[in-house]
């Protein structure tokens, strides 16, 4: 069997057996094709049915002198075992040459999160005079409001806002399906923006159900949201590295300091698993000094 046919088959399976997005579909297919590539460097070249348990430790090895960190090490190698997985499901091989391999050892790095305050500066910063303005300050309430991830927003579609009792429907990872809260200030300018602004935009065709447009009439890309934040965090000077999924960062780091529990914000952020949200079960000093210093009794 080629490769080109063997990844067909498994892109096939990802979408009609697994029903994965596009995206995971296609991040899946790069993980895949690395390996394939790494194939092609060895001589004889490797089939995917003949790969064995010693050529996947050696293309680690090749990954891993390409210079790529540990999470990116891990995500390729998750690819892998699913790649495998699905050609033994199919008899395609006889035994899984991915099962023993081991993943590479990563640490949990801390996504950066900002202040409440810095939020608020970054709305406050946005120009309400330009045509933009009112749509750009619904994406950031949003995104903070609700902790959406970027691809969640740039799909969020009118019929599935339902504003009198403040809530929206999501469609997450794998087309997972979610109700998620909105607060008092995201719907206000959400409201702003399609009652006020959005209805003068001439809207092209197939796009008439989406949230957030271009001036075209278009939906807004994931580089474009990226590209508004950045350039607010350039007018306010920003030291940190920010970018959309800040704010759902923020938005959890918000919810649990504040006592949020964190199986709701699993919820929320529509996380597989518990193990997941952990992570934003970290404090910072300062706020864990200030709750020692007010509730401790000896204090």
């Amino acid at each position: 069997m080629d490769w080109r046919s063997a990844i067909k088959g498994f892109q096939a399976y990802l979408k009609l057996e697994k029903s994965l997005s596009a995206n995971s579909i296609e991040a899946y297919t790069r993980d895949i094709e690395r390996l394939y590539e790494y194939t092609e460097t060895q001589d004889p070249k490797i089939h995917p049915e003949n790969i064995v348990l010693a050529d996947l430790r050696r293309f680690i090895t090749w990954v891993n002198e390409l210079g790529m960190i540990p999470s990116s090490q891990a995500r390729i190698l998750s690819g892998v075992k699913a790649f495998y997985k699905y050609m033994l499901m199919e008899d395609m091989i006889k035994s899984n040459p991915s099962e023993l391999l081991e993943s590479p050892k990563i640490t949990r790095k801390l996504p950066d999160t900002l202040s409440y305050e810095d939020i608020n500066k970054l709305i406050d910063a946005i120009d309400l005079s330009k045509p933009e303005g009112a749509r750009n300050k619904a994406i950031l309430e949003t995104l903070y409001g609700c902790g959406l991830r970027v691809s969640e927003l740039t799909e969020l579609k009118l019929s599935n806002l339902y504003l009198d009792i403040e809530f929206i429907k999501v469609f997450g990872k794998g087309s997972k399906e979610r109700l998620v809260p909105i607060g008092g200030s995201a719907v206000k300018a959400l409201k702003i923006w399609i009652e006020q602004v959005r209805i003068h935009t001439p809207i092209k065709k197939g796009e008439e159900d989406f949230v957030f447009l271009n001036r075209r009439g278009s939906r807004l890309s994931r580089v474009y949201i990226f590209m508004v934040i950045k350039q607010l965090a350039a007018v306010l000077g920003l030291k940190k590295t920010i970018s959309p999924h800040t704010f759902r960062h923020s938005f959890a780091t918000h919810l649990v300091e504040g006592g949020a529990d964190l199986r709701a914000v699993q919820e929320m952020l529509g996380h597989e698993s518990i193990t997941t949200t952990e992570i934003y079960t970290h404090l910072d000093r300062e706020y864990l000094k200030g709750t020692i210093v007010q509730f401790h009794p000896r204090n």
